[in-house]
């Protein structure tokens, strides 16, 4: 694989220590950053896919006529296709060319962008949506692979910081927009939005990335049964952790059996990319210095973030029934940060270890989530700014510094592999993070709500007040005592459940927190990296 995978381009020469010292404006380096901004560009959209994806999940059911249990598979292939092709990325980079791959991509991805809203039916609609999340799967993958081979060494830094701003960026503007659609335009801009940006894409690609020989050596000595392991293992896991929380984990057969055949899949797939004499992947990468730290930690972010990225809109939603376009309003103050930090951020890491930024970042992300420990039903969008722009400079620079971590321990050649690994440990990683607090919450509300009902006798004088306040309030509307009591009754179930699942969420904050505090005894135990190009 080696062979294929040294600098490809005249910009890939820049990797050298003669480019560094005499820089110049010239056609190469236009290309480059006209490619560098494509592949970013590519970036973006493969995380938006599934945010705004997620957000106008509801909108998407009432869209196909589907209910709750059928459109919940939505999101699933969608990101089963990201997950699928996530997998066969680095070695159809390395065999194809990376031009080629995203190529081929953008013209999947934007044709299932503009048919998904025209289907007929739900199944139709969730293939089509399946061979997108395939398309947008391959843009994140190579980004990382053409970043490093491509940019000046003292570039890489700022190229690494940028792509991690636009992960986080698209992370926290999904409700926006889809809100911002559903109320202007229509459900359908949910998915025809990439139909106006993958041209753009696709030109730079076109332009700016070089073109590869196809390397079909590689091909003959590709290892298909651990390809095959991979893809197959790997979509069921994630499929089994979507699907989960909804149908009951270990109740459900079809869960049990998801995550059974995923989890030897994948362990047939480990024990083969180990011992073969070629494997698809360079997974001997993972005994190398930091770097199985690293990629448990970069999962334990994922965890964190798509745990409080859970919390919030559901808090919203659920207490204080706000749309999504009012959800977000409290999360694109995660978003804007990253412009003002991206920058001063590459040169700190420039010129500080990476792992006390990474500490550093941990530890606000770590006071962000005890922050949100404070939630009340009162809260509101002025309540969360002050902990969540908190978390986005503390996202930023975590993130950031670990990727750029990951990146120095590696060599350009090694650049296709690091971008499975990383596209691996953000899906799981997220996926995880999302069951588990969907799970967490659920449990914790029933266990608040049961603790909360013990306390509410029906003689006590604090709830015959509370119950002839509300009868006062019903009563001005209704001259019926029986309906006004009944509906008194409820509404102080509701006040219940209301308060249950506020401190359900405390909880959830509270264990984000714990997480932090994990990932930073994870990063206490890192060794300094080796020095590196980088």
């Amino acid at each position: 694989m080696s062979a294929s995978l040294t600098p490809f381009s005249a910009a890939g020469i820049a990797l050298h220590r003669i480019a560094d010292a005499h820089p110049r404006w010239d056609d190469a380096t236009v290309r480059l950053h006209v490619g560098i901004f494509g592949v970013l560009l590519g970036s973006v959209m493969g995380v938006l896919g599934s945010r705004v994806t997620t957000f106008g999940l509801a909108d998407l059911r009432g869209g196909m006529h589907a209910g709750f249990d059928e459109g919940a598979w939505i999101t699933t292939s969608f990101g089963v296709g990201q997950m699928l092709v996530g997998v066969c990325s680095p070695y159809l980079g390395a065999v194809f060319g990376v031009r080629r791959v995203l190529l081929l991509g953008i013209l999947l991805f934007f044709l299932s962008s503009l048919l998904a809203p025209l289907s007929p039916n739900l199944p139709g609609y969730l293939a089509i949506n399946f061979l997108g999340g395939i398309g947008s799967g391959t843009f994140i993958p190579l980004t990382i692979s053409y970043i490093v081979r491509s940019l000046p060494a003292r570039m890489v830094i700022y190229g690494i910081a940028i792509y991690a701003m636009n992960s986080e960026l698209s992370q926290n503007v999904g409700a926006s927009l889809e809100g911002w659609y559903t109320e202007h335009w229509s459900w359908r801009w949910i998915d025809w939005q990439y139909c106006v940006a993958l041209p753009v894409m696709f030109a730079c690609i076109a332009y700016g990335v070089p073109r590869e020989k196809i390397n079909v050596a590689l091909l003959r000595d590709l290892d298909w049964p651990g390809l095959a392991y991979a893809a197959a293992g790997f979509s069921l896991l994630y499929a089994g952790l979507d699907q989960g929380n909804r149908l009951n984990w270990a109740g459900n057969g079809l869960i049990v059996g998801l995550l059974v055949a995923g989890g030897l899949l994948t362990a047939l797939f480990v024990v083969r990319e180990l011992i073969v004499a070629r494997p698809f992947l360079n997974l001997r990468l993972m005994v190398r210095e930091n770097l199985p730290l690293q990629m448990l930690i970069l999962a334990g972010y994922r965890f964190i973030i798509l745990s409080t990225a859970y919390i919030i809109p559901t808090y919203l939603q659920n207490v204080q029934n706000y749309r999504e376009l009012q959800v977000g309003d409290v999360l694109i103050w995660i978003a804007l940060p990253q412009f003002l930090i991206v920058l001063p951020l590459g040169w700190l890491l420039r010129r500080v270890e990476g792992r006390w930024v990474l500490a550093f970042g941990n530890v606000l992300v770590g006071i962000a989530c005890l922050m949100g420990t404070y939630l009340t039903s009162q809260w509101a969008t002025g309540d969360f700014l002050p902990s969540q722009i908190l978390q986005a400079i503390g996202q930023s620079c975590a993130l950031t510094a670990l990727l750029v971590l990951v990146v120095r321990s590696i060599s350009p050649a090694d650049a296709l592999t690091i971008g499975f690994l990383l596209q691996t440990s953000r899906l799981f990683g997220g996926e995880l993070g999302t069951a588990f607090m969907q799970t967490f919450v659920r449990i914790r509300e029933q266990v608040h709500s049961n603790l909360i009902g013990l306390h509410v006798d029906s003689v006590a004088t604090s709830t015959t007040d509370r119950l002839a306040e509300y009868a006062g309030a019903i009563g001005a509307r209704t001259a019926d005592a029986g309906v006004a009591a009944a509906r008194s009754a409820d509404l102080l179930a509701a006040s219940v459940a209301q308060q249950a699942s506020v401190l359900a969420y405390i909880d959830g904050f509270l264990a984000a927190a714990i997480g932090s505090f994990v990932c930073l005894v994870l990063v206490a135990t890192m060794r300094r990296a080796p020095p590196s190009p980088f």
